[in-house]
């Protein structure tokens, strides 16, 4: 890039497009240009806030920023992205990655062609739970995820699993880091025309096993995973950004030590609390906002193209296509 600060901008002013005009207007290598929206009242509330410039149309900041932000509905990111991509702006796009696979391999497909940094807005990536688990540098052999909410009225245009479950997919898929094998699920539709609740089972052919639940008719709030592999296992809160890490290495002796008790018949399991034998630590957990993290991974790799952002589109897709595996799933099973 020419100047230090990074000409930014905002398609679409609801909720996801306010948080993210505010983290760009905060990051000091973000210069905030201006923020887009079919209705340009809306537009200029934030606008105002931020001193920045609002549009109805995106193609009136074509030539007046280096890097776009796109939070809009889902079905309308493959053709905002053609735009940006087309005139080598460089796009982050909230999550999933568009409506369906084919248009998420458009996009991956452009962005390759024309050189451009293309990210996904999975920002559960950058929750500082998923951080932790990624500094351990653990193979997992089972994952179990759970991502339950009472029902938000919002994002109605999709069922749960590309509202929600997207999330634990993209990071169940980082944390495997191997090929999708199969998928079993069944999925249920109570209020709305697509799936409310579903569960997945998701193999891989490194022989991790993930399950994975998701609701939006829950009478709580509950974001959780669990980890087991060799190394460690882990069990963390998303909500509560806490987590507990038990790792094998320390617990060696212990295992080795009930063995013998065991053989020699001295050991009364009536009398052991198993926790108190075990070394149970508490994962160090950094309190930063997930958003702001997201961000300023992807404008490193605008400024410098040799990075990657947290999550590129090439990701995106691969959660996409394992959301599309889940869903055919669910449309086989589908109950009476």
């Amino acid at each position: 890039m020419q100047s230090t600060k990074i000409r930014t901008a905002v398609i679409g002013a609801g909720k996801m497009g306010a948080l993210h005009a505010r983290v760009y207007h905060q990051l000091p290598q973000s210069d905030f240009v201006a923020i887009v929206d079919k209705d340009i009242e809306k537009a200029q509330k934030p606008a105002r806030k931020y001193k920045c410039s609002a549009f109805a149309d995106c193609r009136q900041i074509l030539g007046k920023i280096d890097a776009v932000t796109i939070a809009t509905p889902t079905v309308t990111h493959y053709e905002l992205a053609k735009v940006f991509i087309e005139n080598n702006i460089a796009v982050m796009i909230e999550k999933p990655l568009a409506a369906d696979v084919e248009q998420c391999r458009g996009i991956v497909e452009l962005a390759k062609k024309r050189n451009c940094v293309a990210a996904v807005g999975h920002s559960e990536r950058c929750n500082p739970v998923v951080q932790a688990i990624k500094r351990l540098d653990i193979e997992p052999k089972f994952i179990e995820a759970t991502r339950i909410s009472p029902y938000p009225f919002r994002s109605t245009d999709v069922g749960v699993v590309l509202d929600v479950m997207i999330h634990d997919i993209d990071i169940i898929l980082s944390l495997a880091a191997s090929k999708v094998k199969k998928v079993e699920a069944v999925g249920v539709n109570v209020i709305d025309e697509k799936e409310d609740i579903c569960n997945a089972r998701i193999f891989f052919e490194n022989g991790c096993i993930a399950n994975v639940t998701a609701s939006r008719l829950a009478l709580k709030t509950e974001r959780k995973i669990r980890v087991f592999s060799r190394q460690a296992y882990l069990s963390m809160d998303y909500f509560k950004k806490s987590g507990t890490v038990i790792k094998a290495a320390p617990n060696v002796n212990i295992v080795e030590k009930i063995r013998e008790l065991k053989k020699g018949g001295k050991f009364d399991l009536l009398k052991v609390n198993w926790p108190d034998l075990l070394h149970i630590e508490k994962l160090k957990i950094d309190d930063k906002e997930p958003l702001r993290l997201e961000q300023e991974s992807f404008l490193k790799a605008v400024a410098d193209k040799t990075l990657k952002p947290e999550v590129s589109a090439e990701e995106g897709l691969a959660a996409m296509q394992c959301a599309e595996t889940i869903l055919a799933s669910v449309k086989e099973h589908k109950w009476d």
